[in-house]
């Protein structure tokens, strides 16, 4: 039986995702797939993503995969990372798409008018490099991450949900939710197999989180 199941809907920087993930557990069985069943079966889920929300919406319809997310979303370990995480929410101005309607919220574009710095200067859309992130709860992935640590972003888009479902923030320029906490799922805008040690560490917490 695969142990975590790497989601392939033709948007994801799957390579990246499953090589951090080889590196944290050597032992474990992964598999990068886009058969339902492997996902249905697998132990733990990570759903990567990169890409246009309404294309990503597509293709995991097109693929048959939508149902299998949805179900691990609600029943086993979850990683959402970058679009992994948009597609979680109720709906996305990128296309005016619903969502999976998992976690409560929406996914709203940074707005042009708010896009600049202390100085005044204007702020490049998307949101690329690193920055750091404030943890808001104690969290079995935050283990041994410390807090305002920086992790790698490429985004466009954020989510807006509710204070109980979020884990931690992020500011470009204002704050903004960028890790959900919702019982089985811990979700992230940034890019953990592209953060170095701390994305590592998270990763590595993943893989032996067990969710009460």
């Amino acid at each position: 039986m695969t142990d975590i199941a790497i989601v392939d809907y033709g948007m994801g920087n799957l390579r990246s995702v499953a090589k951090a993930l080889e590196h944290v557990a050597p032992e474990a069985v992964i598999a990068v797939t886009n058969n339902p069943e492997v996902v249905r079966k697998a132990e733990r889920v990570v759903v990567p993503g990169q890409g246009a929300m309404p294309d990503c919406l597509h293709e995991l319809d097109r693929r048959g995969l939508r149902e299998a997310v949805r179900d691990a979303a609600t029943n086993k370990p979850f990683l959402g990372i970058c679009i992994g995480l948009q597609m979680l929410f109720d709906s996305s101005e990128e296309g005016n798409v619903s969502g999976l309607g998992i976690v409560p919220g929406r996914v709203k574009r940074f707005p042009a008018s708010a896009m600049k710095d202390e100085k005044g200067q204007k702020l490049k859309v998307p949101h690329m490099g690193w920055n750091q992130v404030h943890q808001t709860v104690e969290h079995s992935l935050w283990k041994n991450i410390a807090n305002d640590s920086r992790f790698y972003f490429v985004h466009s888009y954020y989510v807006e949900t509710a204070d109980a479902d979020s884990a931690g923030y992020s500011a470009y320029p204002f704050p903004f939710t960028c890790a959900v906490a919702k019982d089985n799922i811990f979700a992230v805008q940034f890019h953990p197999e592209k953060s170095h040690a701390a994305g590592l560490m998270l990763l590595d917490n993943f893989v032996r989180w067990k969710p009460v």
